[in-house]
């Protein structure tokens, strides 16, 4: 059996530490600097993991190389499963003609795009975190703001900002649960402790959104709605996260903020809008001449320019009016999904039996020979394959009954799955490379390693412990796989530093919501869903500033947590 060795470099765990992270710094530099394609980035990462692993850690050659292929298998199911499908649930609407009245029907909400990018990125956004989570929302409201005008660029940032505020009580509180059941601490009491940090974010994601959408003179025009809806948003996820429901914190979060927009928008109307219009039809306009028209229905960018004049035209149909079945009928897919993501993840009997359904099963070749640092059998070999409970099938799902519904033969809305899968192969090879080099990490040590090394800062690793969260989630883009990597070490550091462990293992999962918008695989759903595959690096440069600020901000709350603002933490 494979016991990693924490420190396998001079006995040193510094050192063990800075050969450790080299797979990372692999990826963020060629990816962030280099400029490379993301798939060649991801597996140039994996290739330096897999050196690491057999050369620095002396774990065995075909265990390294398991490891891989079961991260390469879970890249692909569930996480791009669920990703292929979402992007198809949207492909349908474009190919029944329904995806120009959804465009009209966002603009009755409020045809400012500033406002448009907080209600749908951020409080639509939120609620498919909630009951999805795994990427679907970035890949679904990405071309929902493709939809009302947004340049594939600016979409694809706004999303991946707006994916922060969410993320810890995503998929029905996933995240918490499994940091609750590692470290054998109620998971209430972790949710109460997220609940104290992570709205303090989420206040400001609104304006911050702004910021990405319309620069700094939209801010001046809708700042009143950004920060009612941020502070409503922060407000309801603390009041539920603290005293009604950890499960559903991001439900009622999200959807009170929603309230919130529409009721201000009854007495309250933005400045600038029809200005800030005109900015993104230019840049739009200029998008389509120079790349195509990525919300053609291609969700890669590689159909033919329809040129600036056609982008113009399809702003003039924006104001034609809608009868109610046609609205209706535009938000179908959308309504679909939310309905049934609550049956499934929230009605206990159907949620059961969908669960039952999965096969559970150790990774061949690889379950039973590899060990934690403690020496515990790793349960991280045992591959789960929720083949039915899957937000991806629950996503395929929804799209057949969508397909029906708009009266589209199964042969041709398997031809688009067909054509969507072929589409996003370079997207798909990315991911799954991407969670090879996490699984590779992992199961060699190399990620333990440098996180008890970050714990070795003794009292001030309070200030320091929402960076593993932010790291662990930047590698497997999941704040739920950040929890499992770190939240026991924290627990530890935290009982050997005198710091509430409860603290630092919510500070787990407040850092992973930071984190995830710098992931690669969060970034290539995200270029993938506007049509900017290939420019992941151009999109990551957009963000990195956004991740880092709010990381220290974060920081800094915990630490002042762990101290002077220790009245903060849940009795």
């Amino acid at each position: 059996m494979y016991i990693p060795d924490l420190d396998p470099i001079a006995d040193s765990l510094f050192w063990s530490a800075v050969i450790a992270v080299l797979p990372l710094l692999t990826v963020f530099i060629t990816l962030g600097f280099l400029r490379w394609k993301a798939h060649w980035a991801g597996l140039t990462g994996l290739l330096v993991a897999l050196i690491v692993a057999i050369a620095a850690y002396q774990m065995p050659v075909h265990l390294a190389l398991l490891s891989g292929t079961e991260g390469f298998v879970f890249g692909i199911f569930p996480i791009m499963w669920i990703v292929v499908n979402a992007i198809w649930l949207y492909e349908l609407t474009v190919a029944s003609g329904r995806f120009e009245d959804l465009r009209r029907v966002i603009n009755n909400v409020s045809d400012d795009p500033r406002i448009q990018a907080i209600i749908i990125a951020f409080c639509f956004g939120g609620l498919l975190e909630a009951l999805a989570g795994f990427g679907a929302p970035v890949a679904i409201t990405g071309v929902m703001l493709m939809a009302v005008g947004f340049t594939a660029m600016r979409a694809a940032a706004v999303v991946l900002l707006a994916n922060t505020a969410p993320v810890a009580f995503g998929a029905i509180a996933t995240p918490i649960i499994t940091a609750g059941k590692l470290t054998g601490i109620d998971y209430h009491d972790i949710g109460a402790m997220v609940g104290h940090q992570t709205p303090f974010l989420a206040a400001f994601v609104p304006c911050f959104l702004v910021l990405i959408a319309d620069g700094r003179r939209g801010l001046r025009d809708v700042w009143p709605i950004a920060i009612v809806v941020g502070v409503v948003f922060g407000v309801a996820q603390w009041f539920s996260a603290t005293y009604l429901s950890v499960e559903l914190t991001d439900i009622i979060a999200s959807l009170v903020a929603l309230a919130a927009a529409v009721i201000m928008l009854r007495f309250w109307q933005p400045t600038g809008g029809a200005d800030a219009r005109e900015r993104l039809l230019t840049e739009r306009t200029a998008e389509v001449d120079a790349i195509g028209d990525t919300t053609g229905g291609s969700g890669s960018g590689t159909r033919p320019s329809t040129g600036g004049t056609a982008v113009a035209e399809r702003a003039e149909l924006d104001t034609a009016p809608l009868g109610a079945q046609r609205t209706l009928m535009a938000l179908f897919p959308y309504l679909l999904v939310v309905v049934v993501f609550a049956l499934a993840k929230l009605l206990t009997p159907v949620k059961d039996f969908l669960t039952d359904t999965d096969a559970v099963f150790g990774w061949p070749g690889l379950d039973g020979n590899i060990a934690t640092a403690t020496g515990k059998v790793s349960t991280s070999t045992q591959f789960t394959l929720g083949w039915l409970s899957s937000p991806g099938t629950l996503l395929l799902i929804s799209g057949v009954i969508v397909a029906l519904v708009y009266r589209m033969s199964l042969a041709e809305a398997a031809k688009i799955w067909g054509r969507n899968v072929y589409k996003m192969r370079w997207s798909i090879l990315t991911v799954a490379s991407v969670l090879a080099l996490a699984y590779v990490m992992n199961q060699a040590g190399q990620t333990i390693t440098i996180g008890t090394w970050i714990a070795g800062a003794g009292a001030a690793f309070a200030f320091f412990s929402p960076v593993l969260g932010w790291l662990g989630t930047a590698v497997t883009g999941s704040d739920t796989s950040a929890n499992a990597l770190f939240a026991t070490l924290q627990q530890a550091a935290g009982e050997k530093a005198g710091i509430d462990p409860t603290l630092l293992v919510a500070a787990n999962t407040s850092g992973g919501v930071v984190g995830k918008m710098i992931s690669p695989q969060n970034l290539t759903i995200a270029a993938t869903s506007v049509g900017l595959l290939g420019r992941e690096s151009e999109i990551f440069r957009k963000v990195i500033l956004w991740s880092v600020g709010l990381l220290i901000v974060l920081c800094l709350l915990v630490g002042l947590q762990s101290t002077i603002l220790s009245w903060m933490i849940p009795s």
